[in-house]
């Protein structure tokens, strides 16, 4: 019996102990559904009563490099309906679809729902919002959101791109800074019953969002409305498909301006077509045509294989190579290297690759930026298309020297010309200057960076003082010539691939120019590119035009002042001279005498090196402008062996 009331004891202790134990379980429960985590279950309770309604966010502004908006969002209504308070659907329902150009079923159908809420239509116009306004309909309200707004319609549009109804970016700096631009959404809060219903009678709370970044780009404005307005022209003189331009400010490599056409409206993108919104300047390749023997040039005298008063037998505009044969536009006997960019020989040209040989011309080429991406800070760019010289049979190594088996975008061709104008430093491209945040604060900037040096500054002088004779008389570039300024520049005239046949089209081409001004000292790289123009379709003749137009209003733009006289033609004491005049040796030998040093004071690089040319001196050059200093002195006898060298400055 004892051990019958001691084991009922035990058994009562033991649940009371789990009672106990029980009991304490639900006290810490509650104290943690009550206390701790309040606010928790509060939002919950709250959800299940409420219906939150997202809101479009308020993107940041996109400005230029001068603090001018090229895209802003606007404050808009959207109008939407609670079904339960409408007093007159069918009056309302017509009232409503003539207002905001509705079928009057497709309004009928939303007046008709139970929900408590529905979406009328999202970003009316003001003219819109006004007439409803007007009209106090019961159940109709408003709401404010954000909408995309491009304040210069086509200006920079395949650069700014446009953004959807969300608004997410879908094409160009709004699809590549979308995240930094889009700030966080506001929400339309409503009220519904326990089965998930709008109550028609509940209070719409608004809940404001936040601005996204800012962008400050590196455009001018005013830069890329000339450089549409020319290239527009441009192309419809010459009857083209299309067209592209680039300006680039060589010492940083900064975009100033890239225009395509044909272009768009961005207000209204879903208007045109998709190859309309493509920026052809990142997204297009070309064979470059002759504008790519400023890269063998510089790249030959680089590498010391020709000099630049070397001639050159052009073997009267016919040269076979590996089976093919190779023709000039003209029949040219013996050239210097300076003429042969002058006057755009393929057949000097094919023999400069060749003296360079294959890997050489490859590697130099890859180092100027073809075959690879410039990393622009724009989506959707392409590389170009260089294939590995171990695949290069003997006509590839000369068709490549002259433009012809290799493809590169705009981008890559105005990158490169670039390297040459600033003295040799291939520089890395960028758009976008700086982002900046709603109170102003920059949270990233970009600043110019040198990819690697390309060639030396001697070189690219040499090669700029060659570039400029393309643009004086005798000249492919005549046409690119802008009043008061030096122009250095080179013409581009190539055969399109038949997709068809598999080979070049007959009457398909690409014409282009790129240069740039003053060549003394290049502030502005611009580079014209029109495709399929109709007739005459040299390089020189529709694309040079288009260069002088955009260059002169730029630089009257950037207040550049001229450094030529108005009104009379570049150097014609120059022009005017004899290129197939051969040059005079020099020899230490002659007469007994030695070669007398010449004056080069004040002297071009481009007068440097005909004067080269004329003399048969050797003179090696620095910098770019005019000639401030030159060893020896002007008049003294040239030492054999000695070194003989000018060096340049820009003009204060």
């Amino acid at each position: 019996m004892d051990k019958l009331e001691k084991w009922v004891r035990v058994r009562i202790r033991l649940a009371g102990l789990c009672f106990a134990l029980v009991f304490c379980l639900i006290v810490v429960r509650a104290f943690r559904l009550q206390v701790l985590d309040q606010e928790e279950w509060q939002k919950r309770a709250e959800r299940q009563h409420q219906k939150v309604i997202p809101l479009t966010p308020q993107r940041g502004t996109i400005f230029d490099r001068n603090g001018e908006e090229l895209a802003v969002s606007v404050e808009v209504d959207s109008v939407y309906l609670e079904p339960k308070r409408v007093e007159d659907a069918e009056r309302t329902a017509r009232l409503l679809a003539k207002a905001l150009s509705l079928p009057v079923s497709t309004v009928e159908a939303k007046l008709e729902s139970s929900k408590g809420f529905l979406w009328l239509k999202r970003k009316i116009s003001l003219g819109q919002s006004e007439k409803i306004r007007a009209l106090h309909l019961a159940g109709v309200k408003f709401v404010k959101e954000h909408r995309r707004y491009y304040p210069n319609s086509e200006i920079a549009a395949q650069v700014i791109g446009f953004t959807g109804l969300d608004p997410e970016g879908l094409e160009g700096l709004e699809l590549e800074y979308d995240a930094a631009m889009l700030g966080e959404g506001g929400y339309l809060v409503t009220e519904r019953d326990a089965l998930g219903r709008g109550m028609g009678s509940g209070d719409r709370a608004i809940r404001e969002g936040s601005r996204g970044d800012d962008l400050y780009l590196t455009l001018d404005k005013t830069l890329q409305y000339i450089a549409e307005k020319e290239l527009a022209a441009g192309v419809e003189s010459a009857g083209a498909k299309s067209g592209t331009v680039v300006v680039i400010e060589p010492e940083t490599g900064q975009i100033l301006a890239m225009a395509s056409q044909p272009d768009y409206n961005p207000n209204a993108f879903y208007k045109y077509r998709p190859s309309q919104w493509r920026n052809r300047a990142i997204c297009d390749t070309f064979e470059p045509g002759s504008t790519v023997k400023s890269f063998l040039l510089a790249a030959a005298l680089n590498e010391k294989v020709v000099t630049p008063g070397q001639k050159i037998d052009c073997e009267h505009g016919t040269y076979p190579v590996g089976g093919k044969v190779i023709h000039d536009h003209h029949p040219y006997d013996r050239l210097t290297v300076a003429e042969v960019l002058k006057f755009s020989s393929n057949i000097g040209a094919a023999k400069i690759g060749k003296a360079l040989e294959r890997e050489r011309v490859y590697r130099y080429y890859t180092d100027f930026g073809f075959g690879g991406k410039s990393g622009l800070d724009l989506p959707g760019e392409v590389s170009g298309l260089i294939r590995e010289p171990s695949r290069w049979f003997e006509v590839d190594l000369a068709t490549v020297a002259f433009g012809q088996g290799l493809t590169v975008t705009p981008l890559q061709l105005a990158l490169a010309t670039a390297a040459i104008a600033n003295g040799g430093k291939l520089m890395a491209p960028y758009i976008v200057d700086r982002i900046v945040d709603r109170y102003g604060a920059t949270i990233k900037e970009r600043s110019p960076h040198v990819v690697h040096r390309v060639i030396s500054s001697r070189v690219a002088a040499q090669v700029r003082a060659m570039m400029e004779m393309v643009t004086e008389e005798g000249g492919t570039g005549t046409l690119a010539a802008v009043p008061g300024f030096r122009v250095a520049g080179k013409t581009g005239t190539a055969q399109k691939v038949d997709p068809v046949t598999g080979g070049y089209s007959v009457d398909k081409r690409v014409g282009s120019f790129v240069g740039f001004v003053p060549a003394e000292d290049p502030r502005l790289v611009v580079l014209v590119v029109i495709d399929e123009p109709e007739g005459k379709s040299y390089g020189g003749l529709v694309a040079a035009p288009v260069f002088s137009r955009i260059a002169s209003q730029a630089l009257r733009h950037l207040k550049v002042p001229p450094t030529e006289k108005i009104g009379r033609a570049s150097l014609p004491q120059l022009a005017e001279r004899s290129f197939s005049a051969p040059a005079i040796q020099v020899s230490d030998s002659a007469q007994g005498e030695a070669p007398v040093m010449p004056d080069c004071s004040g002297m071009s690089s481009r007068q440097v090196l005909q004067t080269m040319e004329r003399t048969g001196l050797n003179i090696k050059f620095d910098g770019h402008g005019r000639v401030m200093e030159q060893s020896p002195a002007p008049g003294k006898p040239i030492r054999y062996g000695s070194e003989v060298w000018v060096k340049l400055n820009p003009p204060t």
